[in-house]
């Protein structure tokens, strides 16, 4: 059976959920191999998380000479893997430096590809939600090894004994891939939720809530969910560009959404609208999020909110 390359998406070597869940879905496709570009003394407990869901190999490349660089060294030793392995395909999370790689590593590998996928089937086949959403698409890649950049919570993170057999790599990492340097970076402040993109559960506020996200942010924090907003209340400035959900924002596909005082204007709907259940909360009922939602609410945000936060917690306690 053919190896399937996954890109390991880490910080300082904890791997993140849509790395596992590019592993389930490698399984579709073949024998799951994970690629590690990290510290060398973070390879260890990162191949043995890597091995719990499913990786029968992993390829660990010290990243001495990437980090400190944009994405041009990560995709050449990436490259340099896929030349080595042979790959039946290869799968990237489809955040904003995934995509760049896996564009730089197509032109390489002289390969098609495939961006933004929400699931791919066994044959490769992978299926697209595109022009803001309008149209559902059916692709596949038809040169080369498939590339494929791949949303997060397209799939379940599935823990299943893998090998976990660790190689490593030895990459080779030009000059001219080290002409963009990273001179300064600012952590952003914790906020003690999950990452936006990735979280299984999103609350989101828009107009409706005149500018107070509370309600908004305590039946997040309830359901251990995320907090979007519209461009509506980012414009206004409200909430920062960094939770901006739509297609001038983030997209997201959680298993849960839920929008509240959020119109359903189209550029909001292109970036959520793959969300496996969507519920709306406004008080105009021909508000066109309801053609799209699974449950609508008619009502003030500010009363439906907080009632449903009271409820969510006395089931908790």
């Amino acid at each position: 059976m053919s190896e399937v390359l996954v890109l390991v998406d880490h910080v300082d070597g904890a791997v993140r959920k849509p790395t596992f869940e590019l592993l389930a879905i490698a399984k579709r496709l073949g024998e799951p191999s994970a690629v590690f570009i990290g510290a060398s003394d973070k390879a260890e407990a990162a191949a043995a998380d890597l091995a719990k869901y499913g990786a029968e190999k992993v390829y660990t490349v010290d990243d001495a000479e990437v980090k400190g660089f944009l994405v041009a060294p990560k995709a050449e030793v990436l490259q340099q893997v896929a030349e080595k392995a042979q790959p039946a395909a290869i799968l990237i999370v489809s955040s904003a430096e995934g995509k760049e790689i896996a564009g730089r590593l197509a032109i390489k590998l002289q390969s098609g590809l495939i961006t933004d996928a929400v699931d791919v089937d066994g044959d490769g086949s992978t299926t697209q939600s595109v022009f803001a959403g309008n149209y559902t698409v059916k692709a596949k890649v038809t040169q080369g090894t498939p590339i494929i950049t791949v949303k997060p919570n397209s799939a379940n993170a599935e823990e299943a004994a893998g090998a976990g057999t660790v190689e490593q790599f030895s990459a080779t990492v030009s000059d001219a891939a080290k002409t963009a340097r990273i001179v300064a970076s600012n952590p952003r402040q914790a906020s003690g939720r999950p990452e936006l993109a990735e979280a299984a559960i999103v609350v989101s506020g828009g107009r409706g809530t005149g500018g107070d996200f509370g309600a908004v942010e305590g039946l997040a924090d309830a359901l251990g969910a995320a907090v979007g907003a519209s461009r509506a209340a980012v414009d206004s400035g409200w909430q920062p560009h960094a939770l901006q959900i739509g297609q001038t924002g983030k997209t997201v596909s959680p298993q849960l959404y839920i929008a509240n005082g959020i119109s359903g204007a189209i550029q909001h709907r292109a970036g959520m609208q793959t969300s496996k259940t969507i519920v709306a909360v406004n008080k105009d009922e021909e508000a066109p999020i309801f053609e799209l939602v699974d449950f609508g609410v008619v009502g003030d945000l500010h009363s439906v909110l907080p009632a449903a936060t009271e409820a969510i917690n006395q089931k908790k306690g």
